[in-house]
């Protein structure tokens, strides 16, 4: 695309207009398209300000570049691999009709692509070989999800099993339990080897002070002679 047909694209973009009918967006039952406004007091037709402009000689686009694409090329609707015979590549675009199906149309636009044509409407399309080609990969794929959600169901039933059944997995925590009595009962031995010399001390330590009292109460407790009975009474 030139420079010049770039430029006269870019004037017919700055100059065009849409014409839209008198009552459009006031009642829904009027479409957009354009309808010649007739009434006697009609303010469209009168031109009045903000009513839509009335089509005339000066909104045409230029003559090189009218009813040309955007992207610089002539559209040319193709139906059939016959309808591309002839046309300029320089100049004209290829637009595939909607009323092809997916089977014709790969080989329709393969056809066109190959003869340098611009499709404007190209879609990304799986020719019949690559489609057959993905069903056994798929195939596989689905049997590869179910032998990997099996171990998984596997591992969901054996989780309630560990409670009642007598499985491998069910010694695991049994020797886990034997170590836990043992130091049990070796924290235990020494607490009672040093519990029992503390009880006699405990029960000695009065002893000694029962005897001192016993010891000083005693000399107290001695026998009156004759000579003091007989003093005192």
């Amino acid at each position: 695309m030139t420079t010049e047909v770039k430029r006269l694209i870019r004037v017919r973009v700055e100059k065009g207009a849409t014409f839209k009918r008198d009552g459009y967006g006031k009642k829904r039952q009027l479409s957009d398209s354009w309808r010649k406004p007739r009434g006697q007091h009609n303010k469209q037709r009168e031109q009045k300000k903000a009513k839509g402009a009335l089509p005339k000689p000066g909104f045409g686009s230029p003559i090189a570049v009218r009813g040309m694409h955007p992207s610089g090329f002539f559209e040319v609707l193709v139906a059939t691999a016959t309808e591309l015979e002839g046309l300029d590549p320089k100049t004209q675009a290829v637009r595939i009709s909607g009323t092809v199906g997916d089977r014709k149309r790969v080989g329709l636009q393969a056809a066109a692509i190959a003869a340098g044509l611009k499709v404007l409407n190209a879609k990304t399309l799986k020719s019949a070989t690559e489609k057959e080609k993905a069903i056994p990969a798929a195939k596989g794929s689905a049997t590869s999800k179910k032998e990997t959600e099996k171990p998984a169901k596997i591992k969901a039933t054996d989780a309630p099993a560990k409670k009642g059944t007598k499985k491998v997995t069910v010694a695991a925590p049994e020797s886990k339990k034997a170590p836990v009595k043992e130091t049990k009962k070796a924290v235990k031995a020494p607490v009672k080897a040093s519990e029992k010399p503390a009880k006699p001390n405990a029960e000695k330590s009065p002893e000694p002070a029962e005897a001192k009292q016993n010891a000083v109460t005693k000399p107290k407790a001695t026998k009156k002679t004759g000579s003091e009975v007989k003093k005192n009474e």
